[in-house]
C-alpha cells in the first residue's frame, strides 16, 4: 500500500487546493503502479507551523511562500 507524505507550510493552500494535491498525487501513483492500487493509496498532507521550516538558515513563513507564489499578502 503506497503512502505519500507531503509537508507544507500552514495556511498556504486552501481546502480545494489540498484536495487537488491529493487527487493528483494519487493519479500519479496509479499511473505507475496500476489502477488496482487506487483504493489503498494514502496521501497525507502535514502542515508545518509558519516559521518552523528553515531554508538556508532562515525560517520560512506563510507570508514568504505566498509572496513566492505571487499571491497578495495581507
Amino acid at each position: 500500500m503506497p503512502m505519500i507524505t507531503v509537508k507544507m507550510i500552514e495556511g498556504v493552500f486552501d481546502a480545494e487546493q489540498k484536495q487537488d494535491i491529493i487527487r493528483s498525487l494519487t493519479d500519479a501513483m496509479v499511473a505507475i503502479e496500476g489502477e488496482n492500487l487506487r483504493p489503498v493509496t494514502w496521501v497525507v498532507l502535514e502542515e508545518v507551523r509558519s516559521g518552523s521550516w528553515g531554508i538556508g538558515g532562515d525560517g520560512l513563513t506563510t507570508q514568504a511562500v505566498k509572496q513566492l507564489q505571487g499571491q497578495p499578502v495581507a
